[in-house]
């Protein structure tokens, strides 16, 4: 088949694949061996300014192991300090063809790379738009273990202490499981809209605006943007108090700063220095539960401990629910919600890291499966065990009134049976999984930062990319949020953290809202406009009723968070401070989506279907090399070995 066969274009505009590639590298080695010559070139000059002859034929110079070493020091410190400048070029044809990431799209788009072996995409962000600043850095195997471990921090490890006070144990496994059903069909939302705009920088972050209406993107974005940028400091001093656990003498600003330089250290490297640091941050969380799950049913059955076989024993007495009337049980469960989307949160990451992956047909997909099993393994399996381990009435766990602890209710449920030594490893990987979050704030609150200003919603000096791919401009402002960490030490931090809380604690919830509305007004404009789901790369598992179900639930939990806010659970009146405490990001957002309007001057709700700008900024793929790839991929895994066949079934 021709490439005129394809499209209908004559062989002049269409480049195969292959015949591209081995000119590109061809002209890539030329183009790199002669650069290498030229750094190489070396002119010496004497006193006078005149040619002299090299080291190695003057005896009152250096040694040329001397020069050598001098020479390379400098031009290590030289490369350093000119990575931080303003990026020159975008990406090359050559990169992306490495990645498949042109395989199965359209001939159309195909025929817009130029033999200069820059990439131009027909309907696509090009260069200035930024999101080609950002470096390719993410692999799969680094997408795999951000989706299984990330999130994996303070919410879960510490917030379900009071989750367990206030719903017991039974409510908080209720709580989690619904949430549950709910970020899984968000994430196939985002992973099909991840691959079909993997080159939108910012990713879900932007798609309101361009699907729904722009004053809902736009406060949606800002107030997720300052969620992540008050993330960051809470985990730094999250961490200070982790540390607690083993001495309280030391001031806990001297373990903020250390964590402080760490976070920005790694992200110096970029995306790269943040994808490994998080591969091996998650590698030890998973590690860590996969340890609890083993002990905690040991010490359940008694064979471990002081207590014997402990059983359901919890959740007879003091019981399964908390509270005595059928709307306190209520009002329970409907309390986990948020903390449940706070733990959760950060499992949209995978979305967000879409311009960054090498390939991200390949890696969303398979990060969204296994996103699955971090829910029922991970969180529902370690939650329920941790109902059979501490009861709901406990003394140790925070939020009950009158605790002192500073203990992760996971370190509590080792701890209280008498099980030495293994409670101070569960709370040093707890240590790291707090570290991991806020290293994901920091990445994520820079790159969202980068976003909005690349959509004009933000001041345009953020848009600077250096050229490592780094948002670097925007990475300084969240190092500048990050100093907020080092009122640790200061009386008042329990308030300025309250409110830091306060202006976060709802935006995931939004979020999440917005990525299935814009779901499924992109499925319904494919629908109004005559466009095919062929022109997929990957189709969300439930289609557009699972981002119905899943809006349909968030906006449920932001009415029970209403009424839980207003009215306290164990509280007979109104909490007016209560309520600004729990709600305040609701108020944010509305004050952002009026301010928009009025700034603009526009009262657009919602764009129409047929209005939908379905081309700009999106991969379209041809259905027919999707099914060919698709055919053939199922051909290799029918003759490959069996292991093979289970790994792609189920990974």
């Amino acid at each position: 088949m021709t490439a005129q066969d394809l499209d209908g274009s004559s062989d002049s505009d269409i480049i195969s694949p292959t015949y591209e590639m081995e000119n590109i590298k061809k002209n890539s080695e030329n183009s790199k061996h002669q650069q290498l010559e030229q750094e190489h070139e070396v002119e010496y000059f004497d006193k006078s300014g005149q040619p002299s002859q090299s080291p190695e034929c003057d005896n009152t110079m250096t040694s040329e192991s001397e020069y050598n070493y001098k020479n390379t020091k400098s031009s290590f410190f030289r490369r350093f300090v000119d990575s931080f400048r303003a990026a020159e070029v975008a990406s090359t044809a050559e990169e992306d063809l490495e990645n498949d990431l042109t395989t199965c799209i359209s001939p159309g788009t195909l025929s817009d790379y130029k033999r200069s072996g820059t990439t131009t995409l027909k309907h696509g962000p090009t260069a200035k738009d930024g999101s080609e600043g950002l470096k390719k850095t993410i692999k799969p195997r680094h997408v795999v273990m951000i989706s299984l471990g990330t999130g994996i921090g303070t919410g879960l490890l510490v917030g379900n202490a009071k989750s367990l006070n206030q719903a017991g144990p039974a409510g908080l496994l209720l709580g989690y499981g619904i949430m549950g059903t709910c970020i899984y069909c968000i994430i196939q939302a985002a992973g099909e809209m991840a691959v079909v705009y993997s080159n939108l920088g910012g990713g879900f972050n932007a798609y309101p605006s361009i699907l729904v209406s722009p004053s809902f993107g736009f406060s949606v974005a800002w107030v997720y943007c300052l969620q992540w940028l008050c993330v960051c400091p809470l985990e730094l001093v999250t961490a200070s108090m982790t540390i607690q656990y083993w001495t309280t003498t030391v001031n806990s600003d001297v373990f903020v700063v250390i964590f402080y330089v760490l976070i920005i250290v790694i992200n110096v490297f970029g995306a790269r220095g943040y994808a490994e640091a998080e591969f091996f941050f998650n590698c030890c969380k998973i590690l860590m539960m996969i340890g609890f799950f083993i002990l905690g049913i040991i010490i359940t059955a008694g064979g471990a401990g002081n207590d014997g076989y402990i059983g359901a024993e919890y959740w007879i007495n003091p019981g399964a629910f908390r509270g005595e009337k059928a709307i306190d049980r209520f009002k329970g469960v409907m309390a986990v919600f948020v903390t449940a989307a706070f733990a959760f949160g950060g499992t949209e990451f995978i979305a967000l890291t879409a311009s960054e992956q090498s390939n991200p047909r390949k890696a969303i997909p398979s990060a969204a499966k296994k996103v699955l099993y971090r829910i029922i393994c991970i969180f529902l399996g370690s939650i329920a065990l941790l109902g059979f381990l501490v009861p709901y009435n406990s003394s140790e766990l925070m939020g009950t009134g009158g605790s002192n602890t500073k203990a992760s209710p996971y370190v509590i449920a080792i701890a209280s049976h008498g099980v030495r030594v293994v409670p101070h490893f569960i709370n040093a990987v707890i240590l790291l999984s707090v570290l991991s979050v806020g290293n994901s704030a920091f990445y994520s609150s820079s790159r969202l930062l980068l976003s909005l200003a690349q959509q004009g919603y933000a001041p345009k000096i953020f848009k600077f990319i250096d050229r490592k791919g780094r948002p670097g401009k925007a990475m300084l402002v969240s190092s500048l949020f990050g100093v907020i960490a080092f009122c640790a030490a200061s009386s008042k931090e329990e308030q300025v953290f309250t409110w830091l809380l306060a202006i976060s604690g709802l935006s995931q919830i939004f979020t999440w809202f917005a990525i299935c509305i814009s779901h499924t007004r992109f499925r319904r404009a494919l629908k109004v406009q005559g466009r095919s789901l062929g022109e997929l790369g990957y189709k969300a598992q439930f289609g557009v009723w699972g981002s119905y179900y899943a809006a349909f639930m968030m906006f449920a939990v932001l009415i029970a968070q209403f009424w839980v806010a207003i009215a306290p659970i164990g509280k007979s009146g109104l909490d007016a401070q209560n309520f600004f405490e729990n709600y305040l990001a609701m108020l944010c957002l509305i004050a952002l989506y009026i301010g928009y309007c009025i700034w603009k001057r526009s009262l657009i709700f919602f764009i129409r279907a047929k209005d939908i700008d379905l081309d700009s900024h999106r991969q379209v793929f041809d259905e027919e090399l999707l099914k060919q790839e698709d055919e053939e991929y199922r051909e290799k895994l029918k003759n490959g070995p069996v292991w093979r066949r289970i790994y792609a079934f189920w990974c």
